[in-house]
């Protein structure tokens, strides 16, 4: 049941969020369609609440109850981030804003933006590991919580590895592709084409200047 509603709330979750961008862009209704994008929290609380209920029941605490810890954190600590980004596309495609900017590509601007997401990593493990925490105290000693204990572990594991990969940009940045000096892309010389052309306009300039230069050898 847990894994079918995790799988409800992933759904869902991408339901509403076209819905909510939809009604906002497309229909103008800004506020009926901001409505629908603030409910998309509901979606975690009612995966927490079956989660506790399940547990309260007697069920043995699994894989399961660890999964949604670690989905319920994914989406407190990326899914703001995921919003934001698809609202800033919206708006430019369907409400005539400016294009959203892109991130950085080089150099340290890149490595701080690498920052930026890991720390969203950072707050889900840290979302997932007070639940996993929570959900163990609420058992008790009684049952079983060692699989709880190991997705604590799991998801510290995966902060880990996206803080290594996030620090590897800062110790060897990326460079951007050089340029001539003056040069900007727009002022690249352009590649000869063999296609013809009906007007000397047509094609580039410099293979015009070497037409006229083989006809005055001629003449």
């Amino acid at each position: 049941m847990i894994v079918t509603l995790i799988v409800v709330c992933e759904v869902g979750f991408w339901v509403l969020l076209a819905a909510g961008l939809a009604v906002r862009y497309l229909l103008k209704m800004p506020r009926t369609g901001l409505a629908l994008l603030l409910c998309e929290p509901l979606l975690e609380v009612l995966l927490l609440v079956v989660t506790a209920i399940d547990l309260k029941n007697g069920a043995d605490p699994s894989w399961k109850h660890g999964l949604a810890a670690l989905y319920i954190g994914y989406t407190v600590g990326h899914g703001h981030r995921t919003v934001k980004w698809l609202d800033g596309h919206a708006a430019h495609r369907f409400g005539g804003a400016p294009p959203p900017p892109k991130p950085p590509r080089y150099g340290m601007a890149r490595a701080r933006h690498e920052g930026a997401v890991w720390l969203g990593s950072v707050t889900a493990a840290a979302v997932a590991s007070g639940l996993l925490l929570l959900a163990t105290w609420y058992v008790g000693d009684d049952g079983n919580t060692e699989s709880l204990r190991d997705w604590i572990l799991i998801s510290w594991r995966a902060a880990g590895i996206h803080g290594l990969i996030a620090l590897s940009y800062a110790i060897w940045p990326k460079k951007a592709p050089e340029r001539a000096p003056g040069k900007t892309p727009e002022q690249a010389p352009e590649k000869a084409s063999a296609v013809p052309a009906r007007d000397p306009e047509h094609v580039p300039d410099l293979l015009v200047g070497r037409a006229r230069e083989d006809e005055e050898q001629v003449r």
